[in-house]
């Protein structure tokens, strides 16, 4: 009830912060660098990350930085890794799955993915929103016969500072409504997980935007989604903060 209530009697000062926020945002480009390969030694393990500009790496100058380079790195230690990258900037669910769908029907182990903040700033709604989810499940698990499906959190959208009020208030209600969706869905299949990540909104976990990660924060996600890949359970982390990539109505 809350939230299409919120929706209609703030409708006017939401559209124009968002209008605001998208103006003064710097866009920064997704970086360069190998978007798939081949790394280490040991146990095969086919690898992919898919999603939105968190996925791509947004935020730092090179994929070795990102999260797909950090984990790659991290799993190579004990994996030969065939690994492959696939996202883009802007990509809500339904362009997601449509971006898989085009794709030819490799084989993967475990898929790592982001998605779900440009449907928040999108207004993608909760029954689209599930059936994207399940659709995307489907076809990861029967089409590319994966084990394991990690679907990392959306941000807190309301902690982001530089969003101006009321709509961080609106931006993190929303991630929150989808969030809770999306752990509902990964709790009804074994394969399925929905990783969280304690992330600090602090001077060098940002890129230079504002709402992106930096390459602090790579680190961190990497490092956890690696501990989970390789412990075959999520790790657990002291102060849970769901996300860790951000908002401004900014497509990611």
């Amino acid at each position: 009830m809350l939230y299409p209530l919120s929706t209609l009697v703030l409708a006017p000062v939401l559209i124009g912060q968002g209008r605001y926020v998208r103006r003064v945002t710097p866009r920064l480009p997704e970086p360069e660098g190998e978007r798939h390969g081949t790394v280490g030694q040991g146990p095969e393990l086919r690898l992919l990350i898919l999603g939105d500009s968190a996925a791509a790496g947004v935020g730092v100058s090179n994929q070795q930085d990102a999260l797909a380079g950090q984990l790659v790195r991290r799993l190579a230690g004990d994996h030969r890794v065939i690994w492959r990258l696939l996202a883009a900037t802007g990509r809500k669910a339904a362009d997601v799955l449509e971006a898989l769908n085009a794709e030819p029907g490799d084989h993967y182990d475990v898929v790592l993915v982001s998605v779900g903040v440009n449907d928040v700033t999108g207004r993608t709604g909760t029954q689209q929103w599930l059936s994207l989810l399940n659709e995307l499940s489907d076809r990861l698990i029967n089409g590319l016969g994966a084990a394991r499906v990690l679907f990392t959190a959306i941000p807190p959208m309301h902690l982001f500072p530089a969003l101006p009020q009321p709509l961080r208030w609106y931006l993190g209600m929303r991630a929150r409504r989808l969030n809770g969706l999306m752990e509902s869905v990964c709790k009804s299949r074994s394969e399925l997980e929905y990783l969280c990540v304690s992330f600090p909104f602090e001077p060098g976990f940002m890129a230079s935007d504002g709402f992106h990660p930096g390459s602090d924060a790579y680190r961190l996600w990497a490092g956890h989604a690696a501990s989970c890949i390789c412990n075959g359970a999520q790790a657990p982390t002291p102060e849970i903060v769901q996300g860790i990539t951000g908002s401004s109505g900014h497509v990611y």
